[in-house]
């Protein structure tokens, strides 16, 4: 095998004089050591989101009452959750309504619109605050009852339930292309 004579030039005289090359080795365990500490530091002390949730009164599963209070059709806006992002809305209560059904979107300019004026109707007319009535369908998506609390909640809206629609309403969305 081949070896390198590092050497300085062995002993002869009137040669330059070379200093030997040596490798050069840096150690990168204090680099390493300081990484894991920063990375420990800021993952200790930063913030995670925290989970945003509404209160949801829900009543109890024990106390099964099968009486209900009365609620009169001009206090009561229906709202039918359809297909493709649509619902529809009209005051009252099912097989009593006192306005027509009418479709809209969800957002700002759709529902959001839609529940302020009615319940500033109602409140105009009846003196007590709107009840709003919210019926999913098999059509509908989670998000769409989610817009929907939201909405309520954006609004001020405090009185509103969650039931199951009725056949008539799911004819109502059928015929207006929502089911």
């Amino acid at each position: 095998m081949a070896e390198l004579d590092t050497s300085g030039g062995g002993g002869k005289k009137g040669g330059k004089v070379r200093s030997k090359k040596q490798s050069t080795r840096v150690d990168l365990t204090a680099m390493v050591d300081l990484a894991f500490l920063l990375v420990t530091f800021f993952m200790l002390t930063t913030t995670l989101n925290k989970p945003k949730a509404m209160d949801l009164a829900m009543p109890d599963k024990d106390e099964v009452t099968k009486e209900q209070l009365p609620v009169k059709a001009s206090q009561t806006m229906t709202v039918l959750l359809g297909k493709g992002n649509k619902l529809e809305w009209f005051i009252g209560v099912p097989g009593e309504s006192l306005t027509p059904p009418a479709t809209e979107n969800y957002g700002k300019d759709g529902i959001r619109k839609v529940f302020i004026e009615q319940a500033a109707k109602v409140k105009q007319a009846t003196g007590k605050d709107i009840l709003v009535l919210v019926k999913p369908s098999e059509k509908s998506v989670y998000k769409n009852v989610i817009d929907v609390l939201d909405e309520l909640n954006i609004t001020g809206i405090r009185a509103y339930a969650i039931v199951d629609i009725t056949p008539a309403e799911i004819d109502l969305l059928k015929r207006d292309g929502l089911f």
